[in-house]
């Protein structure tokens, strides 16, 4: 289906993507899924640069960002989408096993569509992740994209 935007997971964690391909695939959710595995490769993908220079321009579905990321961490990763007018309407959903205040009330704070503590259980986080793709991929009903032409260098 041509029409259905991707969606991006931001993940460094091996066993954490396995799961989380494993929930959205019993999903039947027919979007692809494009894993970067550290911050500053997700913004390449956000940004069409590097090695994402040449992908179609259409905007992922929803972004699920892990909080603890080498190179550019999630709160980085938030703060440079939500902070540029062409991305900021993209869905982030932060996806961490953190559980401290200070992380919530940040990613709040910079614009976080939402924020999901990793369950512990393996059915439990194979549910949430389940539950979190039909919601952002099917049922969510995103704005119009009025960001404009993407530069090439941003």
């Amino acid at each position: 289906m041509p029409d259905l935007k991707p969606i991006l997971l931001v993940e460094d964690n091996p066993n954490d993507i396995e799961l989380t391909l494993a929930a959205l695939e019993k999903s039947q959710l027919a979007n692809e899924i494009v894993i970067c595995r550290d911050g500053a490769e997700a913004l390449d993908f956000l940004y069409r640069r590097g090695e994402h220079a040449h992908r179609e321009t259409r905007d992922p579905a929803v972004v699920l960002l892990d909080l603890k990321l080498p190179k550019v961490d999630g709160l980085e990763v938030l703060a440079k989408v939500k902070g540029d007018l062409r991305t900021r309407s993209i869905p982030i959903v932060m996806l961490t096993s953190s559980r401290e205040e200070t992380d919530l009330v940040r990613s709040y704070d910079l614009g976080v569509n939402a924020f999901v503590v990793k369950p512990v259980g393996f059915s439990d986080f194979f549910e949430a992740i389940q539950d979190l793709g039909v919601f952002w991929a099917v049922l969510n009903e995103p704005p119009p994209h009025r960001g404009g032409e993407w530069p090439s260098n941003t």
